[in-house]
Parts: C-alpha cells; structure tokens; sequence
C-alpha cells in the first residue's frame, strides 16, 4: 500500500487529488497539509474533502506528514513546491510536482534534488495533453520551417501565471523539433505596428476568462493551409488522475527528475 500525502489539500485540485487517492486500490490517503493560516487548519481532514468525520486533522505544514507518507503531492505553486522537495529530499520521500511558473533556476535546483529522492515533475499531468506534447513534436519535425507556429492558451480568471506552464512546454518541445533557441524566438505579446512576422517565431498568445479549466491550440499555418490540434480539460479530475497514477509510478524509482511521459511510458 503506498501513502500519499496531499500539499493544499483545502484547494480546488489538493480536494480532487485526496478523492480520487481515496477511490483508488494501492494507494491510501496518509495525510493532508495547508499553510499554517489556512482556516482547514485543525479541521477533519476527510470532512474538509467532502467525507464524513474521520479523525484525521490538516496539518499546517509538511513536516507533520513526512513520516506517514511515501510520496507528497504538491499542484501548489513553483516557490512553495520547490521549498517542500528541499525538504522531503532530506526525509528520502519521493514526490509529484504539478504547479507551474518554475523558472529555469528553479527548475534547476529540482533537477539537482532530484538526485536525493525520485520526483515527477510536469506542468500538466494529463495524459491528453502528453499525448499532444509527443504529437506536437513530431509535426513540426515533419513540417519544418514552411509552418509559422502559434500557441494559444485559455484559462479560469483566477491562474495567476501567463502564459500557462503548459504553453510554455509546448512550446519548448516545438523549439527543440525545430532547432531554435525559445529565448531568442518566442513572441508573448503583439500591438501595433509590429512589421512582418518573422520566419522563425513562436507565438504564445494569453486568454484569461471565467472558469476556463485548460484550453491550448498549437496552429502549424503554411500558406493556403493550417494545421490546428486542440486540447480542452472539462474538468480538473484529468489532471487530478495523472497525478495520482504518477503517485503510483514514482514511489521506488531512481532518485532523478521525471515527467509524465517516464510515468505513461511514451517517450
């Protein structure tokens, strides 16, 4: 039986995770944290998830959980994530990271983490959306530099970082397909009178709106035709799925960073 511990299990997305680690075999709930503020602190942890009483607390911190746990399942945000992977790395507990806004230092000190503990990390764990990561990849290998690319991603009002750190990835492996440096030809915002398009761009282009759960279209535009591939979450259990089934995957694998494609075997 492996023990999952959920970060911000009071949220949106910790409260999905802690019900679908309670629906599935092999894995059992161990514990639940949110910042010491957090007015869940103290209450049932089963009762805050929608269950009845069973006399288990929210913690206030990680350290509370540690020792009960085999993994730790953190979709909290880049700095506090990283803050817990310092730590569960000193207590050899593996964990599933899915926030995003890592910059690339940040990411950095987790690939070096990661030498202590086993850790996945994704800015998305859907298995759709890793599936069009794979997909991506291979079409602008195929197409070339005949293709302008664009990205556009929407989401709920309430994400605070832009463009989404799915976006970002999509764009990432679009680069590396094409041979181009993301830094020097990644284009986040236009107005005006920009000139021409340049051959060797990539857009990212933001929309923010009401309660959009994830919505990203790569479009591959040649001339006279287009190319658009599209995924659109309806809801957060796809992510919340994923990252339990990569709670599943990580708990005794080598101490390295991962992603989903490791945990679903595509890459």
């Amino acid at each position: 039986m492996i023990r999952a511990a959920v970060a911000g299990v009071a949220g949106r997305m910790g409260t999905r995770i802690a019900q679908i680690i309670g629906q599935t075999e092999g894995l059992k709930l161990s514990g639940g944290f949110e910042y010491s503020a957090h007015p869940s602190v103290g209450s049932d942890l089963a009762q805050v998830i929608g269950g009845s009483p069973a006399g288990m607390p929210v913690n206030s911190s990680i350290h509370d959980v540690l020792d009960g746990a085999d993994v730790i399942i953190d979709f909290t945000n880049a700095t506090v994530s990283l803050e817990h992977l310092r730590i569960a790395s000193k207590a050899g507990k593996a964990m599933v990271i899915g926030s995003t806004g890592f910059t690339g230092e940040q990411l950095q000190e987790a690939r070096e983490l990661a030498h202590t503990v086993p850790c996945v990390l994704t800015p998305n764990m859907s298995m759709g959306v890793n599936i069009v990561f794979k997909v991506v990849e291979d079409v602008a290998r195929m197409l070339g530099d005949d293709f302008d690319v664009e990205i556009v991603e929407a989401h709920h009002r309430f994400k605070k970082d832009a463009p989404s750190g799915t976006a970002i990835k999509l764009a990432e492996v679009i680069a590396q397909a094409l041979g181009r440096d993301l830094e020097k030809t990644g284009v986040y915002e236009r107005h005006g009178i920009i000139g021409e398009r340049t051959p060797k761009e990539i857009g990212l282009q933001t929309l923010r709106g009401g309660d959009i759960v994830g919505e990203h279209t790569v479009m591959f535009a040649g001339l006279g035709e287009r190319i658009e591939i599209t995924h659109r979450a309806h809801n957060r259990d796809n992510f919340a799925r994923g990252a339990v089934r990569a709670a599943q995957w990580v708990v005794g694998k080598t101490p390295q960073l991962y992603d989903m494609h490791d945990v679903l075997g595509i890459r």
